[in-house]
């Protein structure tokens, strides 16, 4: 599939919002960053305006920034031994979250992220909010704008705890009754911090702090390949052509 520059739409978002926007694109991608006050004149503007028609939600989703640009797994040397448990041995269970380091250049911690499709105009947009507290994350809630993120701020909320002020069933959707943390937090456990059992004696279930030991997972890496670099190269000569 060729991949058609987006620089049309930067200009009408850089036009129609200013500074409101911060807008960059990445593997030609539209990525526009706002504050959490102007999103529900943003998210309208570009819902009902000729120049966007961004009628369709796709998702939305969070993110926790904690520890962002760190890794346990870098090195420039070769390694004889396994890195599951990382080489600088910083993984759960090894340090204390509150003492890590964060990351100056993302200061804030949880933002929430919104991916919107123009069928009119065969255009999508990523819109990313962060949250001003890390205590208290909250942002608006777009389920007025696009009754479809109902679920997806649930589910957000479920994994990260961020609130998403105005909506209007704001509770669980994937853990259980009375589940205490947000399991896609950076510093919540990869164990978990209990495990459930039937108790014969007690004829219920009952929960207990987790038995299990902590572990180490191999964190995602992007990476660029040379051989998608040539394919996005030839799609683009072929779009000019075109």
């Amino acid at each position: 599939m060729s991949a058609i520059p987006q620089t049309s739409l930067v200009e009408r978002l850089a036009a129609r919002f200013g500074d409101m926007l911060s807008v960059t694109v990445a593997r030609n991608e539209v990525t526009a960053e706002l504050a959490a006050a102007d999103l529900t004149a943003v998210a309208t503007a570009l819902r009902d305006e000729a120049d966007f028609r961004f009628s369709v939600i796709i998702d939305v989703c969070g993110v926790d920034y904690l520890g962002y640009g760190q890794t346990e797994w870098e090195t420039d040397t070769s390694q004889g031994d396994s890195f599951s448990r990382g080489v600088e041995g910083q993984a759960m269970g090894r340090f204390t979250w509150a003492e890590r380091p964060r990351n100056v250049e993302q200061p804030r911690r949880f933002a929430a992220v919104i991916h919107l499709l123009s069928l009119e105009k065969n255009q999508r947009i990523r819109l990313r909010v962060f949250c001003e507290d890390d205590a208290f994350p909250v942002v608006p809630s777009i389920t007025p704008i696009w009754p479809g993120a109902d679920w997806f701020e649930r589910e957000t909320f479920d994994m990260y705890g961020i609130i998403f002020e105005g909506h209007p069933d704001l509770r669980r959707i994937l853990t259980d009754y009375g589940f205490v943390g947000h399991p896609f937090r950076k510093d919540f456990p990869l164990i978990g911090n209990v495990e459930v059992r039937y108790d014969p004696e007690q004829k219920r279930v009952i929960y207990e702090p987790v038995s299990i030991e902590p572990r180490v997972l191999v964190p995602r890496t992007i990476r660029n390949d040379a051989d998608l670099d040539q394919a996005r190269a030839e799609a683009a000569d072929r779009w000019r052509e075109n």
